[in-house]
């Protein structure tokens, strides 16, 4: 057994690169980008040296062509299996294979990055399991998402690539050749003997750092994985995918910030062949609050306080400039652009890096912002004064912008509407100011933020519900719902048993769920009202079955929750990751993976459930569920 409670499994080995699906994919990183890595241990994706970065390897977006890293047995692959080493992000692949003789050959290649130093470097060893096996190795190099072709040379034993600013470095104990612009070489491992290999990637302009051996980075990466996880608090429902969550969530903060990408890679389709294909490298102003609590209850002190910092840096300067999305580092210019030389995966094109909805107006991320400075205060994150004067100045902004319609929640690519969520989560941000001001002393107008507050939740109730149904609906006018409106008792502005939160939880569980798998909801119904502009349609959207199992907590049904979060916890692939959606007909995973949403919502609910938080207060408080006092961690 693995550390996700699921067994060891072997898979009999598919076609190539055009044959995989998104659960396909394991992930290795460092804490400044990340590699995904196929079942056949192929390497796909590697955007280097940060997230946000241009890959060497886009063949996960196109085929053999765009840049990949296989190591295979010669004599083909019969069957595969893997796993993560114990709580780590060190990935083990064992290849099984037919040998000339008629027996069985296994060798096991075990994938890490080191925590970062000087420069990132993926390796690689390769270790004889069972029987002598020849062993290919093909490495493709391709810079600028597969599109330009390095100049490939050997120097003093080392395979060096250079093209324009980037260069990577491969050191292996074997030399090898080029053949039609591919980096090939063969070799043969008996039972123990390992063949250990190190990509180093640099700017061109300087030489590759020293590594060091490979073991000794092995040793000191599982060690690594090992001290960070050992603090986090598993007294809870599905402890074991808890944990791997968290390190997924870890894997995906950029350690120099604090800052966390939403996933590490851009454009895994939400429709086979369809259009809805966006890039996740950034960072949401909207998972600020869902982080803090995850990170909070799972005992990461720490690493909340970086998250908050790094919102405290991103949101400076003018609030009427607050972006709903950042770079890592609070990068502000994230032009989307489409990359036509990629054929998508799957055929799902376009292909796009950088995200337009930087650009948009989504009112609710005022709400996520105070709602996390809320908490951190609350939960006894150190405060400091330029804290509270940022909150002031975003509230100030959103005083005279919360009757206008906005992009909401789900990006929409169509008109601006007045989401329902959105004008809720308006109400969040006056109601957390307020609760500062009141039970801790800050200073602020809080006659004048108390009558907003009523003005926004007055507003909400009169024109926000369906007059035939009783529940709240997606947006002022329309007769259709949207799962965000499971927020609605989950931030307190209704209390969870009032009649129009009951409405709006059984049409949300009645219409949203998936006629497949009553477990999982849609966001919203795609063809209804046309409201997000876009053609197609997408998966079930996982964070949002995870925010139904909140709600079931919060209505004191934890036996359904309970069921409806070891179900959700099922649909994980086979080393515990989640992608963004899932698609209950065909069985399969969509979008872009590992999505921290996900994991995100996995965390969230497990805590929500446990009964070690049955007895708190909920942490999302408000006029309808306040606490009083503050928790202890």
């Amino acid at each position: 057994m693995n550390d996700t409670g699921q067994e060891w499994e072997w898979h009999d080995a598919r076609g190539g690169l055009g044959d995989r699906r998104i659960e396909d994919y394991a992930i290795v990183g460092d804490t400044q980008t990340a590699a995904l890595v196929a079942g056949d241990a192929t390497v796909e994706w590697l955007p280097l040296p940060r997230f946000d970065s241009e890959s060497p390897f886009a063949a996960i977006l196109g085929d053999e062509r765009h840049g990949f890293w296989a190591i295979r047995p010669t004599s083909g692959l019969t069957r595969h299996r893997r796993r993560y080493v114990g709580d780590t992000l060190v990935l083990e692949t064992e290849l099984e294979t037919q040998l000339d003789d008629g027996t069985t050959g296994v060798v096991r290649v075990t994938d890490f990055m080191p925590v970062r130093t000087d420069a990132p470097d993926l390796v690689r060893i390769v270790e004889g399991v069972q029987g002598t096996v020849e062993l290919e190795t093909e490495l493709v190099m391709r810079f600028g998402y597969g599109e330009l072709v390095p100049w490939v040379r050997t120097v003093k034993g080392e395979l060096r690539a250079v093209a324009g600013p980037d260069s990577l470095t491969l050191r292996a104990p074997i030399t090898l050749h080029g053949e039609n612009l591919t980096s090939r070489a063969t070799f043969t491992v008996g039972p123990g003997e390992k063949m250990p290999f190190i990509l180093v990637w640099q700017y061109s302009h300087l030489e590759a750092p020293d590594t060091g051996s490979a073991e000794d980075a092995l040793a000191a990466t599982i060690d690594w994985w090992e001290d960070w996880i050992c603090s986090c608090h598993t007294d809870v429902p599905e402890a074991p995918s808890v944990v791997r969550s968290l390190l997924v969530l870890k894997a995906l903060t950029y350690a120099p910030t604090g800052g966390i990408v939403a996933a590490p890679t851009t454009s895994l389709p939400e429709q086979l062949g369809g259009s809805r294909n966006w890039d996740y490298r950034f960072c949401w102003l909207r998972d600020s609050t869902l982080t803090l609590n995850a990170l909070l209850r799972a005992g990461y002190e720490q690493e909340a306080g970086e998250w908050r910092n790094w919102l405290l840096r991103a949101i400076a300067g003018d609030a009427a400039k607050v972006q709903i999305m950042y770079g890592v580092a609070g990068e502000r210019i994230l032009v989307e652009r489409e990359l036509d030389h990629l054929p998508g995966f799957a055929s799902s094109v376009p292909v796009r890096v950088g995200n337009a909805a930087s650009g948009q107006v989504q009112l609710d991320v005022y709400g996520e912002l105070l709602d996390s400075f809320h908490l951190a205060a609350w939960t006894g994150l150190d405060g400091d004064v330029d804290a509270w004067h940022a909150q002031r100045m975003l509230l100030e902004h959103l005083a005279s912008q919360w009757e206008l319609p906005d992009e909401g929640l789900w990006e929409i690519r169509g008109p601006r509407r007045h989401f329902v969520h959105s004008k809720v989560m308006a109400w969040v941000a006056f109601d957390r100011a307020i609760d500062l001001v009141e039970r801790y002393g800050f200073d602020g107008p809080v006659d004048e933020w108390r009558q907003l507050r009523e003005a926004i939740h007055d507003q909400v109730c009169a024109r926000g519900i369906d007059p035939d149904t009783g529940s709240f609906t997606q947006f002022y006018g329309s007769d259709g719902v949207d799962a965000a409106l499971l927020h609605i008792p989950l931030t307190g502005f209704l209390p969870i048993d009032d009649e129009r939160v009951q409405a709006t939880i059984e049409r949300i569980q009645r219409e949203l769920a998936h006629p497949a798998d009553p477990t999982l909801l849609r966001r919203y119904l795609v063809d209804a009202d046309q409201v997000d502009g876009l053609p197609g349609d997408e998966g079930c959207f996982l964070a949002c079955s995870f925010w139904l199992v909140d709600v079931l907590a919060l209505a004191g049904r934890h036996e359904e929750g309970a069921e409806h979060l070891a179900h959700l916890v099922s649909l994980a692939n086979d080393v515990g990751l989640l992608a963004e959606e899932y698609d209950p007909v065909a069985g399969c995973q969509l979008g872009n993976v590992p999505q921290a949403f996900s994991h995100l919502g996995l965390v969230n609910a497990a805590h929500a459930l446990s009964e070690r938080e049955r007895s708190k207060p909920r942490r999302r408080t408000g006029e309808y569920g306040r606490a009083a006092d503050r928790p202890t961690a």
